[in-house]
């Protein structure tokens, strides 16, 4: 079992930044995937970046790639995302999710646990 509990989120302007975190509590933490989706008012969930349980492979959005960084550090069960240049169109609710995936990792029925999510508003 791992437990999900995401911070960070909060209004900002256009070209701010911000880092989200994911505390995590479980045993199994480093040996799980973990990866950020986010949703958007009337949109299904998306993708925004996963990286691998020894931290070594990370894969991201195309919108989000070269302003975007995600990171764990396995020691305090907690992964993170940070967030540059942000835009209007990043203005979702941030979502972190674990799971033991191994293929398809952009796809949000692969993961098993979820965090309750965090609001990102971007004002334009």
């Amino acid at each position: 079992q791992v437990q999900l509990v995401e911070s960070g989120g909060g209004l900002v302007q256009a070209g701010a930044s911000l880092r989200l975190s994911c505390a995590a509590s479980g045993r199994s933490f480093s040996s799980v995937t973990m990866a950020w989706f986010r949703q958007a008012p009337g949109q299904e969930r998306e993708f925004v970046a996963v990286i691998y349980w020894g931290g070594g492979r990370t894969y991201y959005a195309d919108s989000l790639k070269g302003r975007a960084t995600i990171a764990r550090d396995n020691a305090n069960n907690t992964v993170y995302l940070q967030m540059n240049s942000l835009k209007h169109e990043d203005t979702a609710v941030y979502y972190c999710a674990a799971g033991r995936v191994f293929n398809d990792y952009y796809t949000a029925r692969r993961y098993d646990y979820w965090g309750q999510g965090t609001q990102v508003t971007v004002s334009s």
